[in-house]
């Protein structure tokens, strides 16, 4: 145990008990020596001004109980080191996330960690300098609109939306049964029941415009029907997963593609001639297709001919615009 450890631990064996504890069985549960026990009760003493006394009678250590059952009350936050440092690190990376949703209500938070690390001798602000995310493609969003989703999504409540896909030039109006969030490629997306659609469908959620909450309780979709129906198609494009792509990588992209992941049901292998393997399910080409073309010529698609045909034309086109 460290130090924050053995604190929290002794208060419990105290806060449950009638008679004294001594001193031996105190180094024993606290796994420590005898130094460290007697700096442990100290602490406790002195900067938790804890009633901590030292029975005569018993030879044991006991909380003055005429202050009440539990006499002393440890800071509700109460972490290790480490802890600590992981839970400020997930709190840098959620408020580069836009559009920092939480920032505002985790700052108190984030201030009180920082002064837990700051008197353990530790520097928080390394964590700022040390850790940066570059959300390259992240589209603007909305705060407040972002909230509102957010909200509803938690609380388990309808929205009414305004929504126009970048495959449309119009919006239209749509009641959702908000399911998930999903952060994929610096980017959210919302996974909803459309009630007007009568099926599960995928919203870019800067695509959304003026959500509002409504007083309707949403769908609840199960976890497992949700996962059906957006995990196994390729990438945001939700959706079943009919067919299978098969790509072959040049030796020398074999390095970098053998150890990704593009799929979580892909399956590859490095072939004889140095060669690299991928199949992968997928429904939509569109995303797909775009992973594919950015290997250039160290990638050739073998099947299926669909999947051929639709890489052709498109490189077609592209080169048409260089005639």
């Amino acid at each position: 145990m460290d130090k924050v450890e053995r604190l929290y631990h002794l208060d419990r064996l105290l806060a449950g008990r009638r008679t004294a504890l001594p001193l031996a069985a105190i180094m024993a549960e606290l796994q420590c020596s005898e130094s460290s026990a007697r700096r442990t009760i100290d602490e406790l003493r002195e900067h938790y001004q804890a009633p901590l006394i030292y029975d005569r009678p018993a030879q044991g250590w006991r909380y003055d109980t005429r202050h009440g059952e539990h006499p002393v009350q440890l800071p509700g936050l109460w972490f290790s080191d480490t802890e600590l440092h992981a839970l400020l690190t997930a709190h840098e990376i959620l408020g580069a996330i836009p559009p920092g949703l939480l920032q505002d209500d985790l700052a108190p938070l984030t201030a009180r960690i920082h002064a837990i690390l700051a008197r353990r001798g530790l520097a928080p602000d390394q964590l700022a300098r040390r850790i940066r995310l570059i959300p390259i493609g992240a589209r603007p969003l909305s705060p407040r609109g972002f909230g509102v989703i957010a909200t509803a999504l938690l609380q388990r409540r309808r929205l009414r939306i305004h929504y126009r896909a970048r495959t449309s030039p119009h919006s239209g109006t749509r009641e959702v049964s908000p399911e998930r969030l999903t952060w994929y490629r610096n980017n959210w997306y919302l996974d909803a029941w459309c009630h007007q659609a009568d099926g599960y469908r995928r919203f870019a959620c800067e695509c959304i415009a003026d959500p509002q909450a409504l007083a309707t309780p949403a769908e609840d979709c199960g976890e497992a029907e949700l996962d059906a129906y957006f995990a196994d198609a390729y990438g945001i494009f939700a959706g079943p997963a009919p067919h299978t792509a098969v790509l072959r990588f040049s030796p020398a992209r074999a390095r970098w593609v053998a150890d990704e992941q593009w799929h979580p049901d892909q399956q590859g292998q490095r072939l004889p001639d140095g060669h690299y393997e991928l199949r992968l399910p997928y429904g939509t080409a569109t995303e797909l297709l775009m992973d594919i073309l950015r290997h250039g010529p160290e990638v050739q698609i073998l099947s299926p001919p669909e999947l051929i045909d639709a890489a052709r034309d498109l490189l077609a086109r592209t080169l048409a615009q260089y005639d």
